[in-house]
């Protein structure tokens, strides 16, 4: 099918202002087609985020007025844009089903769409058994959300041409819906591509976190975070991840496989490699730089050069005060402690200087009667306190 190129889409519903780490796979997938020519489209469900998709819920999703859906569908289009914008020759289509199906009368739709689907077939879908199994039910909007779906791979293979559609393992019974309407009004073929949903080893859901979803925007969630998040996958998971959200060659995760088994081994090496891979797809270069740098920056004894943008973005995870310019600048470091609060008197100050427990931008200070000068700060705007290996406060100056 792919010796030609192909048109091949993949929904998102907006229910969130940001796609999640369990997009990603999707993402990548459709990715891959992209970079191998095919024309690829991102489609944002704005009319089918009015249903909800009621697959593998166990009640209906709560209601999305216009205004949130409006607030969402930007951002996971903005979320869109960023990765998939790799290949300028071949750029992804941003469509929005919407456009189309608001076109569409209630009556129009019952003749040329629901009439070509089955109650028995509905009826059989795993969904809908086990919610009418449910005192709740289901209603008659969510039991029309397949038509609506299907309605949408019959449009997109009328004016894309497209003939493929990718999606999780849980949508198969959503897209081959949509296979089956083409084949009946149009009787031609169209094709369904599902992948395994995202797991960890242990059968959970993989994406989230004790402060939950990994989303992908970065507004929602820092780089550095997102990159702490996959630098610390298990073991048995990195392989995994690194074959469905990456586009390194299967011969160099083999490679990376098979290394872990080696004694020479460095613990979290193929963990370093997963974070850097896929902050990078999702944030870009300068974002993982950053990540990077604030990763090195917060380990103990560093030796990382310090910009403001590292500082700022170790300022989420560190504690932090502001202090005005006239408080720091040719003023000794002791008198900067005591006035950040960082310790109750100048004798301990001392003690600790003396004892080569205190550090100034990741630079040991020897001399108790060391000061302060323009030229500390960094880009004019902060400092970075370290009071043994451990303990490190960020230091913002005011003017």
């Amino acid at each position: 099918m792919c010796s030609k190129k192909i048109s091949v889409y993949i929904g998102f519903d907006p229910t969130a202002d940001s796609l999640h780490l369990g997009n990603l796979v999707g993402i990548i997938a459709l990715g891959w087609f992209q970079k191998f020519g095919h024309k690829p489209i991102a489609l944002a469900g704005g009319a089918t985020g009015f249903i909800g998709d009621p697959t593998g819920k166990n009640s209906e999703r709560s209601y999305l007025d216009a205004q949130t859906l409006k607030k969402n569908l930007k951002g996971i289009q903005k979320d869109l844009e960023n990765i998939l914008k790799f290949n300028p020759d071949n750029p992804v289509e941003l469509l929005n089903n919407y456009d189309w199906h608001c076109k569409l009368s209630y009556l129009d739709f019952l003749r040329d769409v629901a009439q070509h689907f089955r109650i028995s077939t509905l009826l059989a879908r795993e969904t809908v058994k086990e919610r009418l199994k449910t005192q709740e039910g289901m209603s008659f909007k969510e039991f029309s959300y397949p038509l609506l779906q299907a309605y949408d791979f019959l449009h997109l293979f009328r004016k894309e041409d497209a003939t493929l559609q990718l999606g999780g393992s849980d949508q198969w019974t959503n897209i081959t819906s949509g296979m089956n309407l083409i084949k009946k009004v149009c009787q031609k073929e169209a094709y369904g591509l599902t992948f395994p949903l995202l797991t960890k080893s242990d059968g959970k859901k993989f994406g989230k976190s004790e402060q939950g979803a990994i989303w992908l925007s970065k507004d929602k969630l820092s780089p550095y975070d997102f990159y702490q998040y996959l630098y610390r996958t298990a073991d048995q998971d990195v392989i995994k991840l690194l074959k469905m959200l990456t586009y390194l060659d299967i011969q160099e995760i083999n490679a990376i496989e098979a290394s872990m088994s080696e004694p020479n081994y460095q613990a979290n090496a193929a963990q370093k490699i997963l974070a850097k891979e896929v902050t990078e797809i999702v944030h870009g270069k300068e974002e993982l730089i950053t990540a990077v740098k604030v990763t090195e920056s917060m380990r103990p004894g560093a030796k990382t050069k310090l910009d403001l943008a590292t500082l700022k973005e170790m300022a989420n995870e560190l504690p932090h005060v502001k202090l005005d310019v006239n408080n720091v600048v040719e003023h000794k470091i002791i008198d900067v402690i005591i006035s950040a609060q960082l310790l109750n008197s100048k004798g301990e100050a001392r003690r600790l200087i003396q004892n080569g427990g205190l550090y100034l931008n990741n630079e040991k200070v020897d001399d108790d009667k060391f000061t302060l000068h323009q030229e500390h700060l960094i880009e004019e705007e902060c400092l970075l306190l370290a009071l043994g290996k451990k303990k490190k406060i960020v230091i913002f100056i005011e003017r």
